[in-house]
């Protein structure tokens, strides 16, 4: 019997999936072990070959795990809402639980064919409403929660209604808006209802607000900030401006220090660790208060630097500040108001990293120094954010350089308050060893008692205190999307209500097509029945809306990270899915996941949040857990080779450059095109021609004219120029070669093209490695993998590629080295057959092993072990490849060798492992078999092969046993025939004996 890999792996994935092989128990005296990856977006893409990396890694892990005795979950579902399906819809008119539906199938066909030992039989889609459900609920929990400073906990709103009503707020110490005003029990008991209302969404962990938010006008919505790349949106390239909208917001600012002081106590990277560090953006300093001049209004600033404060000499708004529309003088508000307009259309994230642009405005306003009482300028600037701190800053330029440079640009005085440092071209920014002078009561103090005496000075004045800042910013929760999470929320008297859990789910509406109204409100605002009654407890048409039962539902829908902000503890639960999110014997059972695998994009996105539902969830004891992923591993990207065809471009340069437009297409071969370019030709740019090639340049140039009805001109400045295009690497041979046919079939508007090809006729593309991707036309679909190698094969050869961590390019040339091992690994089981038609029959024998083929094995078994405890996949498959390459010279049919190794492989290769078990005559699957155990003694040599040398000349080796004396040694060297003849009937003058190493004889 042959390898037909196909024919197995069909047969193992059929035998999975109707056993129900991989499906996890909440009852098993094993330990447990939750193996978890990064569920997928389902796009009608589908998967290529770099989207697996990260599961066939986890996958072998769970294996792992399996053999070892645990009880594994390694489940697997859909992150299903989104973007992308909307707009498709909106494209297509279809709906997008009809795309998303489609979508998941052709994934779970994909995943099903790599032979994943997912439990599928726990599968979450976050788009079903059996699902979105719980996260309703989650939603409504946190409405109903307030977050206690004190406790450093939340807790049920009702016990700061008890505390209003006996108290006030005076002594409460909660995580809640600025804008709270102190009040008596008095007084909270004469409100009204509504105005309870009012002052209880200030307190609550989810709370509607006015929002500075990213919008974008083509898309219709708010995006993240995770969602924009270079100012526009990821999805569509679309601008994108900051403005003000009344929002749904989670208080996630209220759980900053935890989240902080939280990534002690969890394994993940250093980089990963930082990332979030720097994200949460912790800060010591204090709050600073700056009247503003004619104005009731103040100012307030953070600043980690209360010391400088004699050095403040203006001070900068974000262009979105409130007061900066209050404040700016008539004189000023033309180029003001100009200058916040042209802001909006820039993101925060765009805005952070341009570093190098100096921009501002004056706004004519002045603030008072608290001490000095001298007028401090009013700038605005972009580089200011409303989202930072108090969107306000004290400038201070001879200590922070962008004021420095600021002040320098629009000619503002630097004044200097460091004792013997020169200011004159550059900022003072440190702070060690610092002196302080012209300030004052500040005078000749050191940067940390400076810093004191600052904070006491500005408390006994009331214009100031210490304070701990983080750049953490509550995160805006509302989407203006139809294909989202509805919110369980209805308004009276434009107060929102939550719908009674026992009514969940409220489910998607059916809308007329998913795009904005007219009047601009969310595709939810198209829908004939969406009002709440609240005596039927059940939507109803909106005409029946009459302000006393039936009252307008909330028309945006939730973000993305809603359902995967929790979809891990979904996973747990296997019985009780009507009745609980999770049931508390499940989450007892499972606690958290041990090992979670994804891709480092959502280091501050997804994982903050999940962290941070968690630890809400813990709280109000819903949850066993302070953290979900105990550890966590960001795969790397496998990299598309991106193939490249170049477009002829002309220009007419004595013609102010102006293009000469050509009546077809021509696209110019890289290596001649390199000959009239550039020496060094790089794809994915334009790049122009000199005069470095006449001969070539001629020859272009009467190839155009012969294949166009353009005579171009003589001129010396015209150019000839390319500009390269991608093109499906599927049309490009191994050699480079492009099938010119088949491009031309590939896209209409280049049915007619032209080429300039090498000499002997051939187009060679260009060639760049870069992020696999279907806009790039270099994917590598794994389902032709599979069919043409075998899964086993693509497992093990994106192991292969290179450790998991980092990035690697795919080359498909590479991956028959891996099959042509698995079918070596194969051929080690089978042996020639005698019967007239030939081929292989299964041949493993009871014979005793060899010691050599013992220490192969066990050599194997120990660096397999160690690589899958430190996730060095790579270096496994190599390890493989020596075992099986000894054991073939070794003619190895030992049962007591082959058998553990077709164990300790089945991580990586499941379906050849599953088969060589079978015909091993093991029941049941190889999945539970017990994992080989390592014996040390295997390892250790029983005998030597020594050099034996002649004056340092290695002449002949023997093999002799260790336990050997020195003497020994010498005396059975000494009588051996080959040092008799190297001899030649002298004495030796001395014999050079180290047991274990060398044996040296000096004539």
């Amino acid at each position: 019997m042959s390898y037909n890999f196909n024919e197995i792996e069909a047969k193992w994935q059929k035998h999975w999936a109707e056993h129900q092989t991989f499906k996890a128990t909440n009852h098993s005296d094993k330990e447990k072990f939750y193996v978890l990856d990064m569920f997928p977006y389902p796009s009608g893409a589908g998967l290529h070959v770099g989207h697996p990396l990260g599961y066939i890694a986890s996958d072998i892990y769970a294996r792992f795990k399996r053999h070892q005795g645990f009880n594994v979950l390694h489940p697997q579902g859909y992150d299903s809402f989104g973007l992308p399906a909307e707009q498709y819809a909106i494209q297509t008119g279809q709906h997008p639980a009809i795309t998303t539906k489609t979508n998941i199938a052709r994934y779970r066909e994909q995943l099903d064919k790599i032979g994943f030992s997912f439990d599928w039989s726990r599968e979450v889609r976050t788009s079903n409403p059996d699902y979105y459900q719980w996260t309703q609920w989650i939603f409504i929990q946190l409405f109903e929660s307030w977050y206690d400073v004190a406790e450093s906990k939340a807790k049920p709103i009702s016990a700061l209604v008890e505390l209003f009503g006996a108290e006030g707020n005076s002594q409460v110490k909660a995580a809640c808006d600025e804008n709270v005003t102190e009040f008596s029990a008095e007084a909270w008991n004469a409100f009204s209802e509504k105005e309870q209302e009012e002052i209880l969404l200030k307190y609550r962990l989810t709370y509607l607000a006015e929002t500075e938010v990213n919008w974008c006008p083509q898309l219709g919505t708010v995006l993240a900030n995770d969602e924009i790349v270079n100012g526009v949106s990821e999805r569509g390239g679309y601008p994108v401006v900051r403005k003000k909208m009344k929002q749904w917001s989670m208080r996630i600012s209220a759980y900053a220090e935890r989240l902080l002081q939280g990534l002690n106590d969890i394994d993940w990277t250093d980089s990963l660790k930082e990332s979030q560090r720097n994200w949460i953006g912790k800060s010591v300093g204090a709050s600073v208060t700056f009247n503003v001049n004619d104005h009731q209004d103040t100012i307030e600033v953070f600043t980690t630097r209360p010391d400088t404060i004699f050095g403040v000499t203006f001070m900068t708004l974000a262009p979105e500040h409130e007061l900066v529309s209050k404040i700016t003088t008539p004189e000023q508000k033309e180029a003001v108001d100009a200058y916040v307009e042209a802001t909006a259309k820039r993101s925060e994230r765009e805005r952070m990293a341009d570093v190098k642009t100096i921009s501002g405005v004056f706004t004519g306003a002045y603030a008072e120094h608290p001490f000095t009482k001298e007028p401090v300028p009013i700038w605005i600037g972009d580089y200011v954010l409303a989202s930072y701190g108090t969107g306000a800053v004290m400038a201070v330029p001879c200590g922070d350089q962008r004021d420095f440079d600021f002040a320098k640009h629009f000619d503002i005085p630097i004044k200097n308050i460091f004792k013997d440092v020169d200011i004159s071209e550059a900022a003072h920014a440190d702070k060690e060893g610092t002196v302080i002078a012209n300030s004052d009561f500040l005078n000749d103090l050191p940067y940390k008692k400076a810093l004191k005496r600052a904070i006491f000075e500005l408390e006994q004045i009331g214009q100031g205190k210490g304070k701990t800042n983080y750049r953490l910013r509550d995160a805006v929760f509302s989407r203006q999307r139809y294909w989202g999470e509805p919110f369980p929320v209805y308004y009276v008297n434009g107060m929102p209500k939550m719908i009674d859990a026992a009514h969940l789910p409220i489910q998607l509406p059916e809308v007329e097509k998913y795009l904005p109204t007219e009047e601009g409100e969310p595709p939810l605002g198209r829908a004939d029945v969406w009002a709440w009654d609240t005596e039927k407890n059940q939507v109803v048409s909106n005409e029946l809306i009459d302000d006393k039962t039936v009252f307008p539902l909330e028309l945006n829908t939730m973000p993305g990270w809603a359902g995967s902000s929790w979809y891990f503890f979904r996973y747990m639960e296997d019985e009780k899915r009507d009745e609980v999110f999770a049931s508390p014997e499940a989450l007892n059972y499972w606690q958290n996941v041990d090992l979670y695998i994804g891709g480092s994009e959502h280091a501050t996105g997804h994982l903050l949040y999940a962290r941070f539902w968690t630890k809400f969830l813990k709280d109000r004891g819903f949850a066993p857990v302070e953290e979900p992923f105990k550890k966590l591993i960001n795969q790397g990207m496998i990299l598309g080779d991106s193939a490249f065809v170049y477009r002829v471009r002309l220009a007419d340069m004595g013609n102010k450059g102006e293009e000469i437009k050509l009546s077809l297409p021509i696209f110019i071969s890289k290596d001649v095109y390199r000959e009239i370019s550039e020496p060094e030709f790089i794809g994915n740019s334009t790049y122009t021609a000199p005069d470095k090639s006449k001969e070539a340049f001629q020859k272009s140039k009467k190839f155009i004219e012969d294949k166009t009805d353009i005579k171009l001109p003589e001129d010396k400045n015209l150019i000839i120029s390319g500009t390269a295009i991608h093109v499906d690497v599927s049309l490009v041979n191994t050699s480079n070669e492009l099938d010119i046919e088949g491009f031309k079939n590939w896209r209409a508007e280049f049915k007619d093209a032209e080429f300039i090809t090498e000499e002997d006729g051939k187009y060679i593309v260009g060639r760049e490695v870069e992020k696999m991707s279907k806009s790039k036309f270099n994917v590598v679909n794994p389902d032709d993998i599979c069919e043409d190698y075998g899964a086993d094969t693509l497992r093990m050869y994106e192991m292969f590629l290179g450790p998991l961590e980092q990035a690697k390019p795919w080359n498909t040339a590479g991956i028959t080295g891996v099959h042509n091992f698995l079918k070596k690994l194969w051929k080690l089981y089978h042996s020639p057959s005698n019967s007239p038609k030939g081929g292989e029959q299964f041949f493993v024998t009871d014979a005793e092993p060899s010691k050599d083929s013992l220490k192969t094995l066990h050599k194997t078994i120990k660096k397999v072990t160690e690589d899958i405890e430190n996730f060095s996949f790579n270096t496994s498959v190599s390890t493989f490849m020596i075992c099986v390459n000894e054991l073939t010279s070794q003619k190895c049919t030992s049962k007591a060798i082959l058998e553990p190794l077709a164990v300790l492989i089945s991580p990586y290769a499941p379906h050849i492992a599953e088969e060589l078990w079978s015909k091993l005559g093991n029941e049941g699957s190889v999945a539970f078999a017990a994992y080989p155990k390592f014996e040390e003694k295997h390892l250790k040599e029983s005998s030597k092969t020594y050099p034996v040398s002649f004056n340092g000349k290695m002449r002949f080796t023997i093999d002799l046993s260790l336990d050997l004396s020195k003497d020994e040694l010498e005396e059975i060297v000494m009588n051996d025939e080959r040092t008799k003849k190297q001899l030649d009937g002298s004495t030796p003058k001395k014999v050079i004996i180290v047991p274990g190493k060398i044996i040296n004889i000096v004539k």
